[in-house]
């Protein structure tokens, strides 16, 4: 397994600049990635992949728009056991529903059966660091851990 489907959810750009820039990177590692900034569940490969869902949470612990019908599509399916999966989440701790659409994708992906391959990881919009550049820090790890190379 060599590939990442990297699905974004995204309402004002900060998840997409963050999952562009992991792209970016494991490209450059020798990792063929696909960015799914639309994504449509049934169009995205479930095997011999993992997906690294990219979201931030909108409004009161919202899925971002572009992501909802893609959630819904998730939530119709029946039997996930072949699907390996990680989330980042990105937020902003000064809000109760911190990290919500991300801790929701993950808690359903699970429901279904999905396999779990890393720990979420969590960005405060908040901190110092630029949320890419954690992640970029992130991914060698997360790499690592799922076998990827």
């Amino acid at each position: 397994m060599s590939s990442v489907n990297i699905i974004v959810g995204s309402q004002m750009g900060s998840a997409e600049y963050v999952a562009e820039q992991l792209s970016d990177e494991l490209n450059n590692q020798g990792i063929t990635t696909q960015l799914h900034d639309q994504p449509k569940f049934n169009e995205i490969d479930q095997h011999n992949t993992l997906w690294l869902i990219c979201t931030s949470t909108y409004g009161a612990g919202d899925y971002p728009d572009n992501l909802l019908s893609f959630v819904e599509q998730v939530a119709q399916s029946t039997d996930l056991k072949h699907l390996k999966f990680s989330v980042i989440a990105l937020g902003d701790t000064s809000y109760d529903t911190y990290n919500l659409a991300g801790r929701n994708i993950e808690a359903l992906l699970s429901k279904k059966g999905a396999i779990k391959v890393a720990e979420r990881l969590e960005l405060n919009i908040l901190d110092e660091s630029l949320p890419e550049d954690t992640a970029l820090a992130w991914l060698d790890t997360w790499v690592t851990q799922t076998g990827l190379k």
